[in-house]
């Protein structure tokens, strides 16, 4: 479901990403044909990225980057009315507890960033989003409870340690690819739906999600709606609304609104669900940012 609300994309890829091949100008037309006047590329750039099936690596060329967006935001500026169509830079930031250190003055060295999304991508060295590292050689299936366990572990080691960001993004993530814990083998592999994250894992994570939103709010950070979840083939966005709820009456402000399309039909996928969903919670803004400051705009 494609979406008119205005609201500008702060979540989605371009040709600078390893895993995408859309052109930037092609994305700027297809913002514009939702209704949007703004988004903000953010391109993936995780270090230290593990081996992976199909030999993806997600070093963003980032000076290149910065450049070409920068050329691209001065020739709209110059062709028409500066206000009538705003490029924000941004990158999504994939965080380790290995790379916490390297990255925490990664928006100094690299002046000209507007918004930073920090990411769990990886988890006890592997990516999620491949099914075989769910599963051992002969196809049983690991301990997943301890390995969403663990990613919630690192999750809050992440905030504890990094803070060259603005939102943490898609924060229940590992939820997209992760099978039921009570499958008995990969072939019943079973999508995480929002009642059984209510039903089985609210319960088991709550503690440590309520510190790692705690972490976030005091350090001034706030959270991302990822629409991306949804078509994906799940029936919630992220994070799931408990988990959306909990940091609303913790008193979290800073929430900013996403697709992470890697391609143009996906751009603004449903943001006007989106900000039902956030309207409903009590949220009355939703961010922008630029030169990493945010601004609050009325729902």
């Amino acid at each position: 479901m494609s979406s008119t609300y205005t609201i500008p994309d702060y979540h989605l890829h371009s040709e600078f990403s390893a895993d995408c091949d859309t052109n930037i100008n092609e994305i700027i037309s297809r913002a514009r044909a939702t209704g949007m006047n703004s988004l903000c590329f953010t391109d993936h750039n995780d270090l230290d990225f593990p081996d992976t099936p199909d030999n993806i690596k997600f070093d963003l060329e980032i000076d290149d980057y910065i450049e070409t967006l920068s050329k691209l935001r001065n020739q709209l500026s110059e062709t028409e009315n500066a206000d009538s169509f705003d490029v924000r830079i941004g990158v999504e930031q994939g965080v380790m507890p290995t790379t916490c250190e390297r990255l925490n003055s990664y928006t100094k060295e690299h002046p000209g960033l507007d918004f930073v999304i920090c990411s769990s991508h990886v988890v006890d060295g592997f990516d999620p989003y491949y099914p075989e590292f769910w599963v051992y050689p002969d196809g049983t299936v690991k301990n997943v409870d301890s390995l969403y366990r663990l990613y919630f572990e690192e999750m809050l080691y992440n905030v504890q340690h990094f803070q060259d960001y603005n939102v943490y993004g898609h924060i229940d993530y590992i939820f997209r690819y992760g099978p039921d814990p009570n499958a008995p083998g990969a072939e019943d592999f079973q999508k995480i739906t929002a009642s059984i994250f209510e039903e089985k894992y609210w319960s088991r994570y709550k503690d440590i999600i309520n510190e790692i939103l705690r972490t976030i709010i005091d350090n001034g950070k706030g959270i991302e709606i990822n629409s991306g979840s949804l078509y994906r083939g799940m029936d919630y966005m992220h994070p799931h609304s408990l988990i959306l709820a909990m940091f609303k009456e913790m008193g979290g402000e800073i929430l900013t609104i996403g697709s992470d399309a890697h391609d143009l039909k996906h751009i603004g996928y449903d943001f006007d669900a989106a900000a039902e969903l956030a309207k409903s919670y009590g949220f009355k803004y939703y961010c922008t940012f630029k030169n990493m400051k945010p601004e609050y705009i009325f729902l």
